[in-house]
């Protein structure tokens, strides 16, 4: 009888459960906790893509399309400060002048792709050039060994606060999240995941964080779009944004999208280099 069971399973393999797993799975209990608003939006982005296109003729190499939408998402940010603004208690509100944008950016250390996190601060004073470079730096980076060095620490560290009792991980992101100007320091106040760099599929992701402000990037699909009363086939980026409710109302984060759209759809910070 146990032998047909076994039969029965197939093939299968057993392994260990990895630590940094829990720090994802805490950070995504914590972000749970908070009262999102949660928009499903369609950005036109022909003619930043067309921009983009030119710069690369012109130049001879490109300018991150994430970066361009980083300053997009900067500027826009920086003129609605209630969108990324951090509460302290019941009573203070944060409300900052840099729009710091965390972002992940992948990582090859001996022939793995290592996802790690980094933070491009003031977007909305940076041109796209200097976000670009920011990333392409980032990327390139993993094959310094101070860098790798600095992974190992990073991992050590991890392994450490992992091992700790769920009850002392759950004080620490409590202590830690009453503090306005160290989650600005260590986790920006947007954040921003690519999702459609994954795949090819068409739809919208929904993050999972702790910031006030969100962004899961899906795919690019060409659609059907009416312009000036003629139809035409534009290039429509996915993407999926996330407000604290706590702070801010449907009202003032349809006014930001406004912004951000008429930023993106224009192709703004782009126009210097073509």
């Amino acid at each position: 009888m146990t032998s047909k069971k076994k039969k029965s399973l197939g093939s299968y393999e057993i392994v260990k459960f990895p630590k940094e797993r829990k720090m994802v799975i805490d950070i995504m209990e914590q972000g749970m906790k908070k009262h999102y608003i949660k928009g499903l939006v369609e950005f036109d982005v022909t003619h930043g893509r067309e921009q983009l296109k030119s710069y690369k003729l012109k130049h001879g190499k490109k300018l991150s399309f994430t970066g361009w939408l980083l300053k997009c998402i900067g500027q826009a940010a920086s003129e609605y400060k209630d969108v990324h603004a951090l509460k302290k208690g019941k009573n203070k509100i944060y409300r900052f002048d840099d729009a710091d944008i965390s972002i992940i950016v992948e990582k090859i250390i001996d022939g793995k792709n290592i996802p790690l996190g980094i933070i491009i601060r003031k977007t909305n004073e940076k041109s796209v050039e200097e976000i670009t470079h920011e990333i392409r730096d980032a990327q390139a980076e993993a094959v310094d060994k101070d860098i790798l060095l600095g992974l190992k620490k990073e991992e050590k560290f991890k392994r450490i606060f992992t091992s700790l009792p769920k009850f002392i991980r759950k004080f620490t992101y409590w202590r830690f999240g009453r503090n306005p100007l160290l989650l600005k320091d260590f986790g920006g106040t947007i954040s921003l995941t690519s999702v459609g760099m994954f795949g090819d599929l068409t739809g919208w992701g929904i993050p999972i964080g702790v910031q006030p402000l969100m962004f899961a990037l899906g795919t690019i699909t060409k659609k059907p779009v009416v312009i000036e009363e003629k139809i035409e086939i534009r290039e429509i980026l996915h993407t999926t944004i996330l407000f604290d409710h706590d702070i801010i109302d449907g009202a003032p984060a349809t006014r930001f999208l406004t912004k951000l759209k008429e930023y993106i759809e224009s192709g703004f910070g782009l126009d210097q280099y073509t």
